[in-house]
């Protein structure tokens, strides 16, 4: 079985945010799939299903983005699940322009503090995550501020697209694995003209 993560945190002011993406990409992914979000446990929200032929566990963890390890650890302990193997977790990245994905299977958290708390819990980087870029704040603008803010309506419109491309990737590794989404989906933007 796969554990697939979104980060994000509960509650309606923090809804459609820059750190919100990995919740929104969740619900993408549980309604392309047919699968209901609705079992509480372990500080999270939880939805079992099935995705390209393989077991999926989709969690939105309740704990608030800087203690997203809670949930993720009770989880992987109550599934029995290897988050070297099978543990995927979607988050914002500021250092990735608005629409760019990044798969890496390792890595350090990079400033996210959601991320900071899961290889605390984890005792280990190793597990694939998948970058969705939000942008980098405005000179002078607060961080928090910045990731906590709205998309604006261009942005909202390429994030829905982002998160499609997200969706996408998440079947890909589930079918083929990180690395055949890795080439795929690692890719420059392309720039206009």
């Amino acid at each position: 079985m796969y554990v697939i993560v979104g980060l994000g945190n509960p509650g309606k002011e923090y809804e459609n945010t820059r750190h919100n993406i990995g919740f929104a990409v969740i619900d993408m992914l549980a309604e392309r799939h047919g699968i209901r979000m609705q079992e509480a446990k372990h500080k999270g929200l939880l939805g079992r299903g099935m995705i390209g032929g393989q077991k999926v566990l989709l969690v939105k963890p309740l704990t608030y983005m800087n203690l997203s390890g809670e949930c993720i650890r009770e989880v992987l302990d109550y599934y029995k699940v290897d988050a070297r193997e099978n543990l995927v977790v979607l988050h914002d990245d500021v250092s990735l322009e608005p629409g760019m994905i990044r798969i890496r299977k390792k890595g350090s958290a990079g400033g996210h503090n959601g991320l900071k708390n899961i290889i605390l819990h984890l005792g280990h980087d190793t597990f694939e995550r998948v970058k969705i870029g939000v942008g980098e704040k405005p000179e002078g603008y607060d961080l928090a501020d910045y990731v906590l803010g709205h998309f604006s309506k261009p942005e909202k419109a390429l994030m829905v697209q982002t998160a499609r491309q997200v969706c996408d990737a998440v079947e890909v590794i589930l079918g083929d694995g990180p690395d055949a989404a890795m080439n795929r989906f690692n890719k420059k933007k392309e720039t206009d003209g």
